[in-house]
């Protein structure tokens, strides 16, 4: 098989998978009881925890492969392993002769023992920590200083999940995502849990990312959704937050 009949083959059954509703209830099914274990916590990159699912990791490498971004912008540091996961992109990329990239990496509480474990990792000169509010102007301006003449640039949007939160910062960080590039928006399942399983957080569904996601649609055409990212993956955080700029 050529390697042209076989993406035919894969996009064909991509295709297939979307129209199998019953896949989807079962993996809906799935994603409630994993939440409901904190599935998404028990991984780690290169020894530090990422606290994401491992299909939105391989999501995230694929993309980072296709656009080669020199900068990767991530709003949410959590314990520091999504951002180590992208720096270790960035220098797999610098090894094969693709450019020299950094994450530029914003969060709004940067805890001592986390940001310690960052900045002793073996990849911490790939990253810039900034501590402050993503959507702070001050901070959305140190942001865009850090990443301006350089391209491409990947944006990935994991902080605070209110509605109101998630849309600044789509507004705020959007001019910095390049064409052809993705705007990324984390746990926009929010939207698919029940109210009771969130616990005590400001988000619920109708106050998520994918509200945030689906009004800022409508206000920028510059975007649209990839929907063949989560086809494939089914098993995501993100479903509808894989965020292409086209234009």
């Amino acid at each position: 098989m050529s390697d042209q009949e076989f993406e035919r083959q894969r996009q064909n059954q991509i295709a297939a998978i979307a129209e199998d509703e019953q896949f989807t209830a079962l993996t809906r099914q799935w994603m409630s009881r994993a939440q409901q274990r904190q599935y998404s916590y028990h991984f780690d990159w290169l020894g530090i925890p990422i606290i994401q699912y491992p299909q939105d990791i391989v999501a995230m490498q694929e993309i980072v492969w296709s656009v080669k971004p020199q900068i990767i912008v991530e709003t949410g540091i959590a314990r520091g392993g999504s951002a180590i996961f992208y720096a270790s992109m960035l220098e797999l990329l610098h090894a094969c002769g693709q450019g020299d990239g950094k994450v530029i990496a914003v969060d709004i509480d940067i805890r001592a023992h986390n940001r310690k474990a960052i900045e002793q990792h073996p990849l911490a000169r790939r990253i810039h920590m900034i501590e402050g509010s993503s959507i702070d102007q001050a901070i959305v301006d140190k942001v865009h200083d850090e990443a301006r003449g350089l391209a491409p640039v990947v944006v990935c949007l994991d902080s605070n999940h209110t509605h109101d939160h998630v849309l600044a910062e789509l507004r705020a960080y959007a001019p910095l995502t390049t064409v052809g590039s993705y705007m990324v928006v984390f746990d926009t399942l929010i939207e698919d849990l029940a109210a009771d399983s969130i616990g005590d957080r400001p988000w619920a569904p109708g106050n998520s990312p994918m509200s945030a996601v689906m009004e800022y649609l409508k206000e920028d055409d510059r975007f649209e959704i990839d929907q063949t990212i989560h086809t494939k993956l089914q098993i995501s955080v993100a479903r509808n937050g894989f965020l292409k700029r086209i234009r």
